[in-house]
């Protein structure tokens, strides 16, 4: 963003980088391992740490502007929208909250733990949990509005297009479900299971 590289490390640290040089602008040490990916709205860096804090930061200075504490590691990457960020934390909860004063505005507590991370469309919340169900939950008041279960565990992110969820489960398979209701519309099954997360171009779903 803005000519700058952003990125966690298993040193404890975020890291800003010259996009063209490599040259460091600034670190911000946090507790634990990194293993977030950072999202930048509005010159204010928002990313998870294994030390159970989501952190906000200055994106041009590394100044920390505020931190949430959750129970667990963060691995989840955020998701920002209308002024809200939206973060899964191992502690099996996927949070809302403010993106201006980290105030938590709601919480949903799944039966797992969350590494997925949370996508957005249209005022619905999609992400995965390991208790083996996708969720979409009521962006603005943390209500579940459908679950579907795979059958196994479910790290792989969304992909939204044409009201069509795409996500990979552990259980071998991806699935594209109506991002209305849940309701399946395909599975595809491999020989193993998906920890990554699907891309799509052109009327493709690409998933390793």
């Amino acid at each position: 963003a803005e000519g700058i590289v952003y990125v966690g490390s298993e040193d404890n640290n975020i890291y800003a980088l010259n996009a063209t040089n490599g040259e460091k602008i600034w670190n911000y040490v946090t507790g634990s391992d990194v293993h977030s990916s950072p999202a930048i709205t509005n010159g204010i860096v928002y990313i998870g740490s294994d030390d159970n804090n989501i952190y906000a930061l200055n994106a041009t200075t590394g100044v920390k502007i505020w931190n949430y504490t959750t129970g667990h590691n963060v691995w989840s990457s955020p998701a920002i929208s209308n002024g809200v960020v939206y973060v899964g934390s191992v502690d099996s909860n996927i949070y809302a909250l403010n993106a201006t004063t980290g105030e938590k505005i709601w919480n949903y507590a799944t039966g797992h733990y969350i590494t997925s991370s949370p996508a957005i469309s249209n005022g619905i919340i999609y992400v995965g949990s390991q208790d083996k169900n996708v969720y979409a939950l009521n962006a603005t008041t943390g209500v579940k509005l459908w679950n579907y279960t795979t059958g196994w565990l479910v790290m792989s992110s969304t992909v939204i297009a044409n009201n069509i969820i795409y996500i990979g489960s552990n259980d071998g398979n991806v699935y594209a479900l109506n991002a209305t209701t849940g309701e399946k519309i395909w599975d595809y099954a491999a020989e193993y299971g998906f920890y990554s997360s699907p891309a799509i171009a052109n009327g493709v779903v690409y998933i390793g």
